[in-house]
């Protein structure tokens, strides 16, 4: 039996300071490593937010003008995983 799940995780943010750019649209598929956010910090450097798995976002949480924290959730991520075997 085959079936599909979806699973999402958070992408987090490592930083005080502005969303600069959101860079996939909301349905765009997207690779591990791929820039997802840029984001300003206070002190004005431009920090990229990279994917760590392939997928695409299942919701943004925040736009291009938004304050960030550390620990805020910018977005969630959803991975496809085809179950097999026994399960």
């Amino acid at each position: 039996m085959r079936g599909t799940m979806s699973i999402h995780y958070p992408v987090i943010s490592p930083y005080y300071g502005t969303v600069e750019q959101v860079i996939h649209p909301l349905s765009s598929y997207f690779y591990e490593w791929d820039t997802l956010f840029l984001i300003r910090t206070d002190e004005g450097a431009i920090e990229e937010i990279v994917a760590d798995i392939d997928g695409c976002f299942h919701s943004c949480e925040v736009m291009d003008g938004d304050r960030v924290i550390p620990g805020m959730v910018l977005a969630y991520i959803q991975e496809d995983i085809q179950r097999t075997g026994s399960e």
